[in-house]
């Protein structure tokens, strides 16, 4: 999900981040125990058992060794999980039992050697089943998941472990570990006490027992959203495609073809809803196509989600409550830039008012157009015929430009100019893929020449691949044991064109570019340690959002966003139309991301779950005075973010939170003339992007923009009042 999708409100984001720090020592006391040291302690503990399974092996290959996707099949992943397991087990139990007192060599830096068989097998895991997503993976999601998920709580429920990861936190001064240090030993400590290690045995228990029927309810959930995604509506007359762009007629048609069917089909994705929502001139086809997208998973059919999310509602409270929290908000949030609920919810009220007013006015002007009510399948259609109006503007010209090999082209090329990246697309087969469709690039320092990565494209949409757009990472960098190379993903949903170019709007290009600055953020990482690879929710999303801002920079316009016909860059005098533009519709765009975000936290501050979850979802957007003519962009029945895990439950805000430093960083770009500054971009990647979560991160902007962020910045990119 991108910027423009996404406000944020509030002056006081960082006050809750406590006192800025003047610089970015990572040191403290020097250890005695030198890194490759402390790597041979930690190696020393843990068992010497040889992996059998065919997909556990330390992958082979060129570039340090790449993922075997060309083996991978589901009995085999099976296979390969179960036994990692138990590895993984016995290396626990190596670590807990070990009789030496605990260090952070013997017990911090071994955890995290622990698990690498399992780690390999889960990143083919994660890929075959959001990716691929064939009924025997399905199948073997099913199995697996309460599997790994008893096998993590045995892990945080061993009571010797526990004893050892907190002996190392409390006694990390006295024992003379850096900061760095220090900061793994307090997390690891903190993390198992919220996950239930201080527990007693009934809790234990009590806990393993939600963990397992969350993991359950996870995986049906995400299912069920993915099999009503299959769906599509058949279209078989030409009036009812009237309106939409040939490149959109003919990606319908494809589809149709694909399923063996005459005419078009407008399959029930984002990709191909959003197109003819917008374009189409059918009003009544455009109110099926509508009913269809939003109403996936609530159709009272098998694959009818809401008694799914009821029971993932009423665990999530069950587990805060036997944790010691009010609500499930709360206990997640715990571990977030935010703190707390209230926090994000002051972020969200303040844009909330401002946001339904211009709603208003919008609805106002397509009104005048249209001359009847405006109802949700109509407002992006009437959107586009007031933007045309107003600022002589006209989507679909702008797709003539934005060729889809030649914006990931000009991704590649904002990489290299602000943080030195080059890309070189690997045609020799040498790696293998899961998919023929992806594409695998090299990614080297421009500066010598030297091996960084691999960067995996996976653009297009399938049968059995979930919808929206992600990153992940197969292989992150470290250093602490023998520096790792980066083998980072992008994963997209774009409709295959039929022949030719594959034309794009300006809204995926910004997605492409969104999702190509988290795998630059894990390409960039510099970290010793992988405990401190990851960074909080709220603030993962900002260095994503900021890189959306360079798609319509006049270099990457000239070098890459050229007419499929013409080859002529697209002209200073449409871009300008763009940027007069800028602010248009964003009453829309906010309301139908922060209703979704606004109703999340609703629902996760709620001490009696609701069990009637339609219901509940009319009655909190009606609290909020949600207006008629909007529904959110993800309602409760398909929303992957909260239900498929716990990572953005009572997190959604974390766009908002995100966006006031892309906002600012952006102002900061801008105002030193230069959106390529290379002193900007050098101090840009070295703090924000390459330390992880090393230290903490309001305090690293603060290193980075000599201040807090400014709000204002935000406001102004919105159009927002800014006072």
């Amino acid at each position: 999900m991108h910027r423009r999708h996404l406000l944020i409100g509030g002056a006081s984001l960082f006050a809750l981040s406590g006192c800025a720090a003047t610089g970015a020592d990572l040191g403290g006391a020097m250890n005695t125990v030198t890194t490759a040291n402390e790597a041979a302690i930690a190696r020393a503990v843990l068992p010497t058992t040889a992996p059998k399974a065919e997909l556990l092996q330390v992958w082979t290959g060129p570039y340090e060794g790449v993922p075997p996707w060309d083996k991978v099949t589901a009995p085999k992943l099976r296979e390969a999980i179960l036994e990692a397991i138990d590895l993984r087990r016995a290396e626990i139990n190596a670590i807990a039992n070990n009789p030496e007192p605990a260090t952070f060599a013997n017990t911090s830096v071994a955890m995290q050697m622990a698990g690498e068989p399992l780690g390999r097998a889960m990143a083919l895991f994660g890929v075959m089943t959001s990716n691929i997503g064939s009924d025997d993976f399905r199948t073997l999601e099913r199995e697996m998941s309460p599997l790994l998920s008893a096998a993590s709580d045995e892990t945080t429920f061993n009571e010797k472990l526990f004893a050892r990861i907190k002996h190392v936190a409390d006694t990390a001064a006295s024992a003379g570990l850096s900061a760095e240090q220090t900061r793994i030993a307090e997390r690891s400590r903190d993390a198992f006490v919220r996950n239930g290690a201080a527990l007693d045995a009934a809790g234990k228990a009590e806990l393993g027992r939600i963990n397992t029927a969350l993991s359950n309810a996870f995986t049906t959930f995400g299912q069920k959203v993915v099999e009503d995604e299959k769906t599509y509506i058949h279209v078989t007359g030409e009036a009812m495609v009237a309106g939409l762009s040939a490149g959109d007629k003919a990606a319908a048609a494809a589809a149709a073809k694909a399923r063996n069917l005459t005419g078009w089909a407008i399959t029930n994705t984002r990709s191909s809803v959003d197109p003819f929502l917008a374009f189409g001139d059918n009003r009544a086809m455009r109110e099926i196509v509508w009913r269809a997208f939003v109403n996936r998973g609530d159709n009272g059919d098998a694959n009818d989600t809401n008694a799914t999310i009821a029971e993932i509602v009423a665990l999530r409270q069950q587990r805060a409550k036997l944790l010691g929290f009010v609500n499930h908000a709360e206990w997640r949030m715990q571990d977030t830039m935010a703190k707390t609920p209230a926090a994000a919810m002051e972020l969200m009220n303040r844009v909330w008012a401002p946001a339904k007013a211009r709603v208003a006015e919008e609805v106002a002007d397509m009104k005048a157009i249209a001359g009847h009510d405006i109802e949700p399948w109509d407002y992006l259609y009437y959107a586009e015929k007031v933007r045309k109006a107003k600022y002589d503007l006209d989507q679909n010209e702008l797709k003539n430009y934005l060729v889809l090999d030649n914006v990931k082209q000009g991704a590649f090329y904002m990489a290299e100019r602000l943080y030195g990246f080059t890309f070189h697309k690997i045609t020799d087969g040498s790696v293998p893929v899961f998919h023929p469709d992806v594409e695998v690039f090299e990614v080297k320092n421009k500066s010598d020449g030297s091996h960084v990565g691999l960067f995996y494209s996976d653009d297009f949409a399938r049968s059995g691949k979930r919808s929206g757009a992600w990153a992940t990472t197969y292989r992150s960098y470290s250093s602490y044991d023998g520096v790792k190379n980066v083998l980072a993903s992008n994963n997209n949903n774009f409709i295959k064109a039929p022949n030719g170019a594959l034309l794009i709007s300006l809204d995926d290009a910004e997605t492409l570019f969104h999702e190509f600055g988290h795998a630059l953020h894990s390409l960039s990482s510099q970290v010793k340690y992988p405990a401190l690879a990851g960074t909080p929710r709220d603030y993962v999303e900002y260095p994503s959002q900021v890189h959306e801002h360079w798609v319509l920079t006049r270099p990457i316009i000239d070098r890459f966003l050229k007419h499929v016909e013409t080859g002529q860059p697209m002209p200073q005098e449409l871009v300008a139309k763009v940027e007069a533009a800028a602010t248009f519709n964003q009453g829309y765009t906010t309301v139908s991301y922060l209703s979704s975000a606004l109703v999340d936290m609703d629902l996760h501050t709620q001490t009696t779950p609701p069990t009637d979850i339609d219901a509940f979802e009319r009655d909190s957007l009606a609290r909020y005075g949600m207006p008629k003519e909007i529904v959110m962009r993800h309602r409760l029945p398909q929303f992957n973010h909260l239900f498929t895990s716990d990572a953005y439950s009572a997190g959604y805000y974390s766009y908002l939170w995100s966006e006031v430093m892309d906002a600012d960083t952006w102002a900061y770009f801008e105002e030193s003339g230069d959106v390529f500054n290379p002193d900007i971009g050098a101090r840009y990647k070295a703090i924000i992007l390459a330390e992880g979560n090393t230290t903490d991160r309001a305090e690293a902007y603060r290193r980075f923009r000599g201040r807090n962020p400014d709000v204002a910045a935000l406001l102004k990119v919105r159009g927002f009042p800014t006072n």
